[in-house]
């Protein structure tokens, strides 16, 4: 496939540029130069070529678009504060009414999981938003460990064993000293299986935490949320991204010393608890402009998976650099969920994810016109 005489946002280069983009079993061969000759052409003179947006934090394919709540709650584990053997590719519908529905928006990949309802939720998977299934989908079948801080668990489990967030700390913190542990302990029992530590299933899935491997996806809003979650992180040595930063704009010092990546959102939507109190559309440009990494994230369903690219303008309109804007739902995401080596740019090497639009996708009244996921298109509204 040929994608002729686009305007080419790359997210690499800072300023667009009128190109060719040649497509070949499924990955960007050239993008830029001119090129002559294909067969199979789309003539995008006038459109807009984007790399398919990703969104670094969903749980689309896990809600179930159009459903009642007891029939479709497969992002939350409700009877175990500390779930982390969970996988949110075990709950993924591929069928999800949502999915096509994002497509059109655009969003080609995201990574969708748990809630945070526990202090472990379990992981995450990076999915291209296409398929009749989870293997046909999936791109990574685990990319984060998912747990919470804050209002969520100690909510849902006001009455079991969480009522405050110092002892959300420390059943994390617990839980980590026994996942070392038992990482060791199988480690020095070298295969001998009269040493080795009674099979657990939940420290098994922490090992790719304990050894960097798979970094923690903290949920945190508030300020001190935020601050533990980082405390914690280094006292065990781990990888950790911040999702949501609802407050990070109020420590920006500390999140760049930190070095932590960081997602924010979803900003579209009620302030409904105390923790949320100081959500703003300012908070992804404030940290954007200090040098962090920043994705932006609908938290979807909280945001429909659709409205990803019309978060990024909301946050250019509240003063976020718009070309920040365009990688904070593009190559930062991919970043965040570690398969920027295949999405996030428009990249040769890259998968071909393509969006071609008639302007501004961050604007509302911007029309997506095609979609091409790995080389094939997805969406055909023609020019």
């Amino acid at each position: 496939m040929l994608i002729k005489n686009a305007i080419i946002h790359d997210a690499i280069h800072p300023e667009p540029y009128e190109g060719d983009i040649l497509i070949k079993d499924g990955k960007l061969v050239s993008v830029g130069a001119a090129i002559e000759g294909e067969d199979d052409v789309i003539d995008a003179s006038g459109l807009h070529a984007y790399p398919g947006f990703v969104d670094a934090h969903s749980h689309i394919g896990l809600d179930g678009y159009g459903g009642p709540t007891g029939n479709t709650y497969d992002y939350n584990e409700m009877n175990d504060i500390v779930s982390p053997q969970l996988r949110g590719l075990d709950s993924y519908y591929a069928q999800d009414a949502a999915i096509p529905m994002a497509l059109e928006g655009g969003v080609v990949t995201v990574a969708a999981g748990p809630g945070s309802a526990n202090v472990l939720g379990g992981t995450f998977l990076a999915a291209k938003l296409y398929g009749n299934t989870v293997e046909e989908a999936m791109i990574k079948p685990e990319v984060a460990m998912k747990c919470a801080f804050g209002e969520n668990p100690k909510r849902c489990y006001r009455d079991k064993r969480d009522s405050a967030r110092m002892t959300t700390a420390a059943i994390l913190r617990e839980t980590l000293f026994e996942a070392r542990d038992y990482m060791l302990r199988k480690e020095a029992a070298d295969g001998d299986i009269t040493k080795m530590p009674k099979f657990d299933m939940k420290m098994e899935a922490l090992i790719p935490v304990m050894k960097g491997e798979m970094p923690l996806k903290a949920h945190a809003h508030r300020s001190d949320d935020i601050m533990t979650a980082i405390r914690i992180a280094k006292e065990f040595d781990l990888k950790i991204t911040i999702e949501h930063c609802t407050e990070g704009h109020l420590i920006v010092d500390e999140l760049k010393a930190a070095g932590v990546p960081v997602a924010v959102g979803p900003t579209l939507s009620n302030a409904s608890k105390l923790e949320l109190l100081n959500k703003s559309w300012t908070t992804p440009g404030i940290l954007a402009a200090a040098g962090i990494q920043v994705s932006i994230i609908t938290d979807a369903p909280v945001i429909p998976q659709e409205y990803l690219p019309l978060c990024a303008g909301l946050a250019v309109k509240a003063g976020m650099d718009p070309f920040k804007a365009l990688q904070a739902i593009t190559i930062n995401p991919a970043k965040h969920i570690g398969i920027e080596d295949r999405v996030g740019s428009l990249e040769a090497g890259k998968d071909a994810d393509v969006v071609l639009t008639d302007g501004d996708p961050m604007v509302s009244d911007t029309v997506v016109k095609y979609v091409i996921v790995d080389g094939k298109v997805r969406v055909n509204h023609g020019k």
